[in-house]
């Protein structure tokens, strides 16, 4: 029973706050969303960024072990290119799913 009574208070209370807000909140919605989108293209810049730093550090270390000759190399250089696309690939499906 307490829990109900709980539960009713709780709902009540959110209610009561909504309506103070100017009914249905839709406003505070719409504002959020602009804020997200906003900062979701420097964030998307942000990761080309990275991915960019990500990619030089990467392309040395491929660079070395080839001079070098270790057998590795061949791994190395699949795991390395293979981050830099799926960089690229989720900005782009997130700048897609977003609109930016």
């Amino acid at each position: 029973m307490s829990r109900r009574i709980m539960l009713t208070g709780t709902l009540l209370a959110i209610a009561i706050m909504v309506h103070a807000q100017g009914g249905s909140g839709e406003t505070g919605i719409t504002n959020a969303t602009q804020e997200v989108r906003r900062y979701f293209t420097v964030g998307v810049d942000l990761v080309y960024a990275i991915g960019a730093i990500i990619g030089l550090v990467g392309a040395v270390k491929v660079y070395n072990k080839w001079t070098n000759g270790e057998p590795d190399t061949a791994k190395v250089a699949s795991a390395w290119f293979g981050a830099c696309i799926f960089l690229v690939v989720v900005a782009t499906v997130l700048r897609g799913f977003f609109g930016g």
